[in-house]
């Protein structure tokens, strides 16, 4: 497949993101011993759930533990902007609920390059009454929204592009959400059906969304599923096999409560990550992983097969590390493909290739995730080959290089790992974190890491 690096779109960026630099020099002394305790802030998917379900709700909630990064920066500034009264305190927020009448029925939003919000917030503005305008950064306007915009257009919604058809920019058109039934694709985001849930209380008649095929990651719907229960509506599933094939949900309204928020596992996988490469040990505080909907917990089972120990507790896990990583084997990352980056560099140390399936989805992320970490492991001189779903990686000795992180987080966030490892690792434009992780770059200093940053991004004409 055809490549195309990414060019940084700073405009995605948001208050909230750390000062942005060129590129960052990443060392690591391998003489010293890895061995942490720390706290990861709140999961992005919750929290921006949380969020658009605490605005349509009746009465107030007060949210803890939020994740206080671009995604949920722009989904804030959205509901603002659509009268929603807002109390932002560190990672605390309180939201004064709309019953699902938005207070200001006109107006313009941008989501940056989020998304959840891209895909939640135009569902819940057509369950309700108004004209507005959406737009998006520039990846974000090339990512796939035709199977979400073409089931809310047979429900009554009306959309006109500025741009592409079924694409960012658009003005939306809202008289409400008719209710009976839709059908939809599952197999290009699971987000296409999670926004339609979350919107479909507040229907003219009650809505049930038909699967059209088989469900990518179906425990972040399940994640949805879970937050709507929490907030007082509680969806029927209808289950063919193991897998969602449908889903009837009651007319009703949210109800205000106040809510705790796990931290983010997407996250927590470098931190992870980094103890199976150091031989070290890394705990998470705060987390009781048997009971999270996170799909990315699955990297924990990876890391036991790679010849890590985990250890799961009642509010910590604990991965230690191991002197040889092991490889041999072909994992399919369909649960938890935003780990395929990680993995794969993982791979780069193990004893053995190492084969990702059935991710596919992730080309049409903030990059084409695939055709990326191929392009960027043969830089260090690391076989790579790229599959249609997926790669295999083989086992080699990485040589110091400069890395585009293609203005993708989990891309900068999965390359930095190659630094507990590797001296003279440079990444280019390593601001793009500020989507789900601002103070990344800053947490592994506290864990030992030397940052060299260059000079600051400057605009183009």
């Amino acid at each position: 497949m055809h490549f195309k690096p990414s060019i940084p779109d700073k405009q995605a960026r948001s208050p909230w993101a750390s000062r942005q630099r060129k590129a960052v020099a990443i060392e690591y002394d391998r003489a010293k011993p890895f061995h942490h305790a720390i706290r990861i802030p709140g999961s992005k998917s919750l929290t921006n759930r949380a969020l658009i379900m605490a605005a349509m709700a009746e009465g107030i909630t007060k949210l803890d533990g939020i994740l206080r990064s671009d995604d949920s920066y722009w989904c804030i500034d959205c509901l603002t902007r659509l009268g929603i009264p807002i109390k932002l305190d560190g990672d605390s927020v309180q939201l004064e609920g709309c019953g699902g009448r938005w207070p200001n029925r006109k107006g313009s939003f941008y989501v940056g390059a989020a998304g959840t919000a891209a895909r939640f917030l135009p569902p819940s503005l057509a369950a309700g009454e108004g004209e507005w305008l959406i737009s998006g950064s520039m990846r974000l306007q090339e990512r796939p929204m035709a199977p979400l915009l073409g089931a809310l257009s047979s429900l009554g919604a009306t959309f006109d592009y500025s741009g592409l058809p079924n694409s960012l920019p658009f003005k939306l058109t809202a008289n409400g959400l008719r209710g009976g039934e839709v059908s939809i694709p599952g197999s290009t985001s699971s987000q296409f059906l999670s926004g339609l849930l979350m919107a479909a209380p507040y229907a003219k008649k009650p809505l049930t969304i038909r699967l059209e095929d088989e469900l990518v990651q179906q425990e972040y719907v399940r994640m949805t599923i879970d937050m709507m229960e929490a907030f007082g509506i509680v969806p029927k599933l209808s289950i063919q096999g193991n897998a969602i094939a449908g889903i009837e949900v009651p007319q009703g309204s949210y109800q205000g409560r106040r809510l705790q928020l796990e931290p983010d596992i997407s996250t927590c996988g470098y931190f992870w990550a980094l103890a199976a490469l150091t031989n070290g040990r890394i705990t998470i505080d705060g987390l009781a992983i048997g009971s999270t909907r996170q799909p990315d917990k699955e990297l924990l089972a990876i890391l036991e097969r790679m010849g890590c120990t985990v250890v799961r507790g009642d509010s910590f896990v604990e991965v230690r590390g191991t002197g040889k990583l092991k490889g041999g084997f072909v994992h399919s990352m369909r649960a938890c493909s935003d780990q395929l980056l990680t993995v794969a560099v993982m791979a780069v140390f193990a004893d053995a290739p190492i084969t990702l399936t059935d991710a596919a989805h992730i080309r049409m992320h903030e990059c084409d995730r695939i055709a990326a970490i191929c392009a960027e492991l043969t830089k260090l001189g690391i076989r790579a080959d790229e599959h249609q779903d997926g790669v295999t990686v083989y086992p080699g000795t990485p040589q110091a290089a400069s890395l585009d992180t293609h203005d993708d987080h989990r891309m900068a966030m999965a390359l930095s790992l190659l630094s507990a490892r590797v001296s003279g690792i440079r990444l280019i434009d390593p601001g793009c974190v500020s989507k789900t992780c601002p103070d990344y770059f800053e947490r592994l200093r506290e864990l030992g890491f030397t940052m060299v940053y260059e000079d600051e991004l400057v605009e183009e004409d």
